[in-house]
């Protein structure tokens, strides 16, 4: 075990590295993404019905609500009709332009039923005209 104390070796300069502006940098950089990070959160907006205690009266066709269910697996139905989602958008189309100026669209996803399909549903219900598109929180009664 050798310990060399002065003399001519020790004249150079050691490498030594100084991390001070890397970690001004990151923290810098973390201040920015935690101030961005929540303007880039997409929010949606949801109209959710009131419970009411009124009994439902007898409807027409025309003023029967339209209703879009996701089964559990995946498949869509408007008001217990089946239909495949390519043809959903002009379906819901022609089913609103038959209503006088209502193009509300209630809602409804079983529980197990994939979260993908139930968000493309709302957004196909959307580009099909569905104004307010009301998410329902109970299966509605028949």
């Amino acid at each position: 075990m050798a310990i060399e104390i002065g003399g001519p070796k020790n004249d150079k300069v050691k490498p030594a590295m100084n991390i001070t502006p890397l970690v001004d940098i990151v923290l810098v950089l973390l201040i920015i993404f935690m101030t961005v990070a929540p303007s880039l959160v997409k929010q949606f907006y949801v109209q959710i019905p009131k419970h009411e205690e009124k009994k439902a009266e007898a409807a027409d066709d025309k003023n029967k609500p339209v209703v879009l269910k996701v089964k559990k697996d995946g498949t869509l139905e408007i008001t217990g009709n089946p239909i495949a989602k390519t043809e959903l958008r002009e379906k819901l189309k022609r089913v609103l332009a038959a209503k006088n100026g209502d193009h509300t669209v209630f809602f409804i996803a079983d529980e197990e039923a994939p979260y993908g399909a139930a968000v493309e549903a709302m957004d196909i219900a959307r580009a099909g005209g569905a104004a307010p598109l009301t998410v329902l929180t109970e299966k509605p009664k028949t």
